[in-house]
């Protein structure tokens, strides 16, 4: 695997951890992967770049693992405003707690840091930054 690629600015995705996945799965049920690729998607229902996930309805339970670059905050936004409408959306963000997006939407959301780092994609080290869980549930 390219770690070099893995600890550079050269790309925003970052491939949900399967066991990660596997377990949240089992508390929530997901129905939707709001952010896949064909290659990586965890839920038989997903939307991949083409369709643009941002101009989806979110419905039933979703799973979000957005790309985690400068669009990062509308992914959040959206998240939250579905949530707004009725769905629980549970993403993995990055832990930017000092960001506008993490002040404006995930603290309305249930937080839930991830102890240590997470190893993403298969790749055979650890992400350079830490993750949290926000869940997103109707009303919140």
């Amino acid at each position: 695997m390219n770690t070099d690629l893995m600890f550079s600015s050269n790309t925003d995705l970052w491939a949900t951890p399967q066991n990660f996945f596997d377990a949240l799965h089992v508390e929530f049920n997901f129905e939707t992967d709001v952010c896949a690729l064909e290659s990586n998607a965890k839920c038989t229902k997903y939307f991949t770049p083409e369709v643009n996930g941002l101009l989806q309805k979110w419905e039933g339970t979703c799973w979000m693992n957005p790309p985690y670059g400068r669009g990062i905050g509308a992914w959040i936004k959206k998240a939250y405003e579905s949530a707004q409408q009725g769905a629980t959306v549970v993403c993995l963000l990055p832990a930017r707690t000092d960001t506008k997006w993490w002040h404006d939407y995930c603290i309305k959301g249930e937080v839930r840091f991830i102890k240590g780092r997470l190893k993403f994609g298969g790749h055979a080290n650890a992400a350079p930054f830490p993750s949290a869980v926000v869940v997103f549930r109707p009303g919140c």
